[in-house]
C-alpha cells in the first residue's frame, strides 16, 4: 500500500529512544523528511547516526526540552527553516512520574502540565498555522491506555492524558475543513525504559523482582505478550497518511486487547 508519505515533513519530539524514535524511523522509511528531538543531545546522535545507517538519511535534530517555551520554538523554527513547511507533527513525551495524589505537590503537577498537555498545545499552535495555509496536515498525539482505563499509582498520567485528548477532539473539529486530522494514540503495555521503570516502582513495593512485575503485565493482555514500539509507530504512521485522510478526532488504542470496554 502506498501511504502517500513520501516527501512530507514530520516532526516527531521526544523521539531519541523509545516510542518517539520507532515512529521517526518508520517514516524515514517511508520516505519522509524527519526532524527528532529531546533533552539528550547524547542520544540524539546515537539516533540520528541509526537512521542514517539504516536508511541513508540524515535527519534533523534539536535539544529541545518540552517544558520549556522557547524550546518548542526554536525547534519548530529550526524545522520550518530546514524543511520549509510542516506536513505531520507528532506530539510525544515522556510520562510524568508515577504517585498517588497525596504524594504529588504543586511542582510535580506545574511539570506534568507543561510536558504533557501544554507542551502538545505549543507545538500544535505553530504547527496548525502552516498546515492551514496548504490545507493539509497531520497532528497524531501519543498518550497512553490511561485515557481509556485509569492506572493505579499514576494520577498525573491518568488527568494530564485525559486533558489531552479532550484538547485533541475539540481541535480536530476546528481544523478539518482545512483538510487538517488530530488524532490520538493511546498504546497500552510496551517494551520502553518508561515500562521498565514502572516495573521496578512496582516490585519494589510488592517485594517481588520486576521480571515479574512485566510476566504479570503480560498476562493481562489477551495477546499474552507485551507490545513493542514498533508495532505503534506502524499505527501512528498509518494515521499520517493520505489514506488516512477521513479519520479525525479519534483515540486509538494499541493495547493487544487491554481495554475491555465497547468504545
Amino acid at each position: 500500500m502506498d501511504l502517500g508519505l513520501k516527501g512530507k515533513k514530520a516532526l516527531v519530539t521526544a523521539s531519541s529512544k523509545g516510542i518517539g524514535r520507532a515512529i521517526a524511523e518508520e517514516f524515514a522509511a517511508e520516505g519522509c523528511d524527519v526532524g527528532i528531538c529531546s533533552r539528550n543531545k547524547e542520544d540524539l546522535l546515537e539516533t540520528v547516526n541509526d537512521i542514517k545507517s539504516k536508511y541513508n538519511y540524515d535527519a534533523f535534530w534539536c535539544v529541545c526540552d518540552l517544558n520549556k517555551l522557547k524550546d518548542i520554538e526554536n525547534t519548530f523554527n529550526h524545522f520550518i527553516k530546514e524543511f520549509g513547511q510542516i506536513d505531520i507533527l507528532v506530539n510525544n513525551c515522556g510520562g510524568p512520574p508515577p504517585g498517588s495524589f497525596s504524594e504529588l505537590d504543586e511542582d510535580k503537577w506545574q511539570s506534568a502540565f507543561e510536558q504533557v498537555l501544554l507542551s502538545a498545545v505549543r507545538l500544535s499552535r505553530l504547527a496548525v498555522s502552516d498546515m492551514m495555509k496548504r490545507e493539509w496536515g497531520r497532528i497524531i498525539n501519543i498518550t497512553s491506555i490511561s485515557v481509556k482505563q485509569p492506572l493505579s499509582n499514576l494520577m498525573l498520567s491518568n488527568s494530564l492524558r485525559s486533558g489531552l485528548i479532550g484538547f485533541a477532539k475539540s481541535l480536530s473539529n476546528e481544523v478539518g475543513k482545512y483538510n487538517i486530522t488530530v488524532n490520538n494514540i493511546a498504546p497500552g503495555f510496551t517494551l520502553t525504559n518508561r515500562l521498565y521503570e514502572l516495573a521496578v516502582t512496582r516490585a519494589k513495593q510488592s517485594n517481588v523482582s520486576h521480571e515479574d512485575i512485566l510476566t504479570e503485565m503480560a498476562k493481562e493482555i489477551p495477546m499474552n505478550r507485551l507490545g513493542s514500539p514498533e508495532e505503534i509507530a506502524a499505527a501512528v504512521t498509518f494515521l499520517a497518511s493520505v489514506k488516512a485522510g477521513y479519520i479525525t478526532g479519534v483515540t486509538l488504542q494499541v493495547d493487544g486487547g487491554l481495554i475491555k470496554g465497547l468504545l
